[in-house]
C-alpha cells in the first residue's frame, strides 16, 4: 500500500458528510488494476499527478458507487483530464480503512467537455 496524499475533507463532503480520515492510499492490487486496464505507460506517466489530483481537484463528481468521488484535473502538459475514482472512508467503515484510489481514467478534452455537459459537478475549483 502506498500513501498518495491528503484530501481536504471539506471539499469532499459534497459526496458524503461523514468522511473519517484525510489520508489517501493506493493498494498494490489497484495499481495492478490500473496497469492492466490503462497500460504500464499510462500508470508511469500519470501516477506522479495522483497526489495533486486528490489534493487539488478541478472538479469532484459523485461516482456510481456510494461513498465514491470522481476527482478530476486537467494536466497542463498534454491537456488531458485525469479522473481518479476515490473510495472515501466513512464513519461506518472499519477504522483501519483509508480513502483509497480505485482506478484512474484519462479523458480527451472533447470527452471531458461532454462529461461537464452531462454531469453536474458537486465541487468546482474557483
Amino acid at each position: 500500500m502506498e500513501f498518495v496524499g491528503k484530501i481536504d475533507i471539506e471539499k469532499y463532503k459534497v459526496v458524503t458528510p461523514c468522511i473519517r480520515t484525510d489520508e489517501v492510499v493506493i493498494t498494490d492490487e489497484r495499481i495492478q488494476h490500473i496497469k492492466e486496464r490503462r497500460g504500464e505507460a499510462f500508470y508511469e506517466e500519470y501516477r506522479v499527478y495522483f497526489k495533486e489530483i486528490v489534493e487539488n481537484p478541478d472538479y469532484i463528481f459523485r461516482d456510481k458507487q456510494s461513498c465514491t468521488a470522481l476527482a478530476c484535473k486537467t494536466i497542463d502538459k498534454d491537456g488531458v483530464a485525469i479522473n481518479l475514482a476515490v473510495r472515501l472512508a466513512i464513519e461506518d467503515d472499519d477504522p483501519k480503512y483509508k480513502n483509497s484510489i480505485i482506478t484512474a481514467i484519462k479523458e480527451s478534452k472533447k470527452r471531458f467537455e461532454q462529461r461537464l455537459r452531462n454531469n453536474i459537478p458537486l465541487y468546482k475549483r474557483e
